[in-house]
This record gives structure tokens, sequence and C-alpha cells, in this order.
């Protein structure tokens, strides 16, 4: 993903000629409105603007047009430079019989093409391009539908809605943020011959999250072993899903260790999941650090908060301190710290996995991609910032898109909790498995909804046809 600037000096960088960059940008327009129906005897009205996004959009009805498309420009004004590609690609429309006027209403069509404004756009769109935003016909937007900041997914008073939408060489921020998903619909990525680029985001595709394989001589305490350090009256359940996500994740040995009153209860709910209660109380105090502490020493990776209750500031604080291994923190562990001091006081490597209420409570900032990424140089930890999409921030800064609505239930996040701390705990580094838990997290529950509505004990089980 590269921003609207880096997308402006590529452009201006290339070797080749922007006229052939438009053309291809065109032709890959052309082909995805085929895609949509058009084609022999469809209207189709492209919607064109004065630059090289209005350009593109020449070039896409001139491929239509000799597709047997009845196509018609409808210009935002005419470009203003004779010898600009714009311009050349509107004559050589208009040579090839594409009828071009000016802008008017909305008129009837088969698909309509918006090639008003690229993503340079910023502020409103002017009052004549507004009756257009709610077209009679299905929409195909050219990199972005106007009126979306292609930059930040900020929408002033109007924008199109897309059901396609066609970009260049590389996603834009916009694509992801703010409204831009509602807007964008579908997106093709057209490759036009621009060559590198620095990215502002990552965006993570199955290539890109690992899992490693479990090697012939394992047994279950070589295959990787997670304790879920959690618990309390009423939340017994995140702790076990938590558990279950990290033994159905691959790892070897999972346990529950929970307040000592509550282990028969955690007994009772599994088969599969060990269980060690601290003391005899139904919540944790600051008394059972060190108990806990021995308990877990055996495990890779520490899992803290899930099921913990509010009120635990000092079990949470003196466990973090205490604890010297890989350390994930969750839900309650979250809710219990008191700043980032803690975090970044430690030695060993930390994951947090934030919604963002937690994420603002604990950071003192609003959650956004560019916070988790400051959080994570500040503290020296790996932030996985939840939402649609997850953003993944470490060394490097990922943007996972799997998830969808499918995850807004109860659960879900300790779920995810321990489907990265199986990953870690086989062997993957801790920002490697937050990227790669977040995403077969995605999957799972994706795949999950093609048969019905996702619950979170039904996701602990799912994630394991992910594990491998």
């Amino acid at each position: 993903m590269i921003t609207p600037e880096e997308s402006g000096r590529l452009d201006a960088a290339a070797a080749e000629p922007v006229d052939s960059l438009m053309e291809r940008a065109g032709f890959g327009v052309a082909g995805v409105a085929a895609e949509m129906g058009a084609g022999y005897g469809t209207r189709v009205v492209v919607l064109a603007g004065k630059g090289n996004n209005g350009g593109d959009g020449y070039v896409a009805a001139r491929a239509l047009a000799r597709r047997g498309a009845h196509v018609t420009v409808q210009a935002l004004g005419i470009p203003g430079d004779e010898t600009s590609p714009a311009s050349r690609a509107a004559a050589r429309a208009r040579s090839s019989g594409v009828r071009i006027e000016s802008l008017t209403g909305p008129v009837t069509a088969d698909l309509v093409i918006d090639a008003l404004f690229g993503v340079g756009f910023r502020g409103e769109l002017p009052a004549s391009v507004v009756p257009w935003i709610d077209p009679p016909a299905p929409v195909l937007a050219v990199d972005v539908p106007s009126g979306l900041d292609a930059a930040t997914g900020t929408v002033g008073r109007a924008a199109f809605t897309a059901e396609r939408t066609v970009t260049f060489h590389a996603l834009k921020p916009g694509h992801l943020l703010g409204e831009g998903p509602e807007r964008c619909g579908g997106i093709t990525i057209v490759d036009i011959g621009l060559v590198g680029g620095v990215p502002a985001l990552l965006v993570c595709d199955d290539g890109d999250a690992p899992r490693p394989p479990r090697p012939r001589t394992s047994h279950k305490w070589s295959a990787g072993s997670v304790a879920v350090v959690g618990g309390s009256p009423g939340l017994t359940g995140a702790a076990l899903l938590a558990a279950t996500s990290a033994l159905h994740g691959g790892a070897g040995s999972v346990a529950v260790i929970c307040p000592g009153a509550l282990q028969p209860t955690y007994a009772a709910m599994s088969a599969a999941v060990m269980t060690r209660g601290v003391g005899d109380g139904r919540r944790f105090g600051k008394e059972d650090v060190a108990a806990v502490r021995e308990e877990a020493a055996r495990f890779d990776v520490m899992v803290l908060g899930p099921g913990l209750g509010r009120g635990r500031e000092g079990f949470v604080a003196g466990l973090v301190e205490a604890w010297e291994g890989p350390l994930l923190i969750d839900a309650d562990g979250l809710n219990a710290l008191r700043g980032t001091d803690l975090l970044a006081a430690r030695d060993a490597p930390t994951v947090i996995t934030p919604h963002a209420g937690e994420f603002a409570r604990l950071a003192g900032t609003q959650p956004d991609h560019e916070a988790a990424a400051a959080l994570a140089t500040a503290a020296g930890i790996v932030v996985v910032l939840k939402g649609n999409p997850t953003f993944v921030t470490g060394a490097e800064r990922w943007a996972v898109t799997s998830g969808g609505p499918e995850l807004a239930t109860i659960g879900t996040g300790d779920v995810l909790s321990g489907l990265v701390a199986a990953l870690w705990s086989r062997g993957l580094p801790a920002e490697t498995a937050a990227r790669s838990g977040a995403h077969w997290h995605g999957r799972a529950g994706a795949d999950l909804a093609l048969s019905g509505t996702v619950t979170a004990d039904a996701l602990a089980t799912a994630v394991g046809r992910y594990a491998w």
C-alpha cells in the first residue's frame, strides 16, 4: 500500500511516457468493465475529469466502443492543455466514435465509469457532480471513487459508492481506511508498468502469513506450549476459548492457570486443556504472582488477561514485571495496565492485542495505524490493533484484511490471542506470529460464516483448519 504522494512520485519517475501508462490503465479499466457486463449493445457513461484520471476514462471509453458498447463521455470540462496526455486520450476517443459532451445530470445507462478525480483529490465534489453519486446503474471507479480521500478514507459532503474499483500498481490507504471499504466495493489492482515504491503499509496475504511445520520427532512439550492466565466468576469462558484456540492452533501443551476456587470448573469444561489452580480464591491478587509464575515456568508463551476481571491492577503489574518469557496481553490484562512503562521495561518479547477502546485508554490517543506504530516503537513491543482492517505493527507495519463483520461477537478476540500464542510457541518470531495469527483467524471466521453465524466456541475449533 502506497500513499497518494508516493503514487505521484512513481508516475513522475516512470521511464515510460505517461501516454503509455494511461493506455494500460484505461485498458485495465475496460477489462473490469467487461467483467461487469459492458459489451456489445450496452450503454456505458464515462464521467471524465480534466486530469489523468479522466484520461484513463477516455482510454477505457475508446476500448469499450471497439467492443460494440454505446459509450458516452460526460466531461467535467475539457482537458485544458492540448498537449497533455489526457487531451490526447480524449482526441483519440473522439476519433474512434465516442461521443463527448459536457457533464449534465444522470442519464439511463447499464454502467457508469467514474473517472472524475484520482488519488490527489481533497475537499468537496463540485455541485455539478453531486447528482451523479447515486446513478441508475452500477459504478466502476477509476483509482478511487470520486469524493473519497485516498490518503485517509474520509468523505466530505458526498462521494461515489462503487461496485468495483480499479487502482494501479498498489492499494492506497483510503481503499482500506475509513469509509474506503464501503465506497470501493471489490478492488482490482492493475499493473501499468510502475516500479518500486515505499509502502505506507504492507497488506497481508496468505504468503505473508507462515505457519511452521511440526518436526517428525516432536513431542507435546517441544511442539510449543501455552499458558493462559485468567478466569474469574462469570468470565470463565474467555480463558478456555483462548486455550482451546491455542490447542487447535498447533500448540502441543496448553494449560489454563486460574484462581484456585475455579480450578474444578475448568477441569470439568475441557478434557484436552490442562488446568492449574493458584491460591484458594475466586480472583487473582498480587499475592498470587509468584505462584502463577512458578506454574507457568515450563511453558513457552504466556497469555495474560482473558476473563481476568476488572480491578486486577496489582496482580497484572506484578506478573508483567516478574514473567521473563514471551508474553501476550489481552482483554482485562490490558485494562489493568496504567500506561505503557511496564511494557517498555520488559526485556522479553511482548505482544498486546487491544481493540480500539482498550488502545485509546492505554495509549491516551486515538486508535489508528500511525498511533499503533508509535506505541510499538516507543515500548519495543508488537501491537495488534484489532478492527477492520487489523493493524499489526512492530518493526514493520502490516494491514490484515481477512477479518470481516462475522467476527463481531463476544469471545473471538480470546480466540485470536490463543492462535497467536500457539504460532509464537511453535517457533515464529513475535511479530510474524501476530500477523499470521490475525490473518488466519480472519480466514477461519470467513470460512465459518459460509455455513452460519460465527460463534467464538466454533471459531476456536475452526482455526485448526488453518494451523498448518
